[in-house]
């Protein structure tokens, strides 16, 4: 028998309810339960995908983590943009996207494209430019992104460019 589901953004611990005495449980001593189709919108963005926030401090009080999920539409790249100071995981869950960015480990900048299929895992560095782009005509690619702050740390950019020998 399965156990009925739960409101969106309704948290779970029995041993904590809410009495005269005290107050409702704060965000950080709870689960929180998002549901697919309760995502935020209300994030940062980039031109040619649209982002949705799931796990955000604003979301549900994190402080060190931010999850939320990418949408790139069939035959649509992103603007080139780096997230700052977060270190970025992506799983993808539908679609072939890739993902561009510039090595400059030889005597010139190559441009390198990752093309990625579902279950594949991504990692980007903090300050590295990229791109990513969906080459398939008819499908959207959807990809799952886990940052090590607790926001979407989106810094668009008016081109690729390789990331300097001191990393910053």
């Amino acid at each position: 028998m399965s156990e009925p589901l739960t409101t969106p953004g309704e948290g779970f611990h029995p041993h904590l309810h809410e009495t005269p005495d005290r107050p409702a449980a704060a965000l950080r001593t709870r689960l929180h339960h998002i549901r697919a189709g309760s995502l935020d919108g209300d994030t940062a963005q980039t031109g040619g995908m649209r982002r949705f926030a799931a796990v955000s401090g604003k979301t549900v009080g994190s402080e060190k983590l931010w999850m939320g999920q990418t949408h790139v539409a069939p035959a649509t790249s992103s603007s080139d943009h780096h997230h700052g100071e977060s270190e970025t995981a992506i799983y993808v869950v539908s679609g072939h996207p890739e993902f561009v960015f510039l090595d400059d480990s030889g005597p010139e900048p190559e441009e390198v494209r990752l093309r990625t299929s579902p279950g594949d895992y991504i990692f980007v560095p903090p300050f590295v430019p990229h791109r990513e782009e969906n080459p398939d005509p008819a499908d959207e690619a959807v990809v799952v992104i886990a940052r090590s702050t607790q926001e979407a740390i989106v810094v668009n950019l008016p081109g690729l460019y390789a990331l300097p020998a001191d990393g910053t």
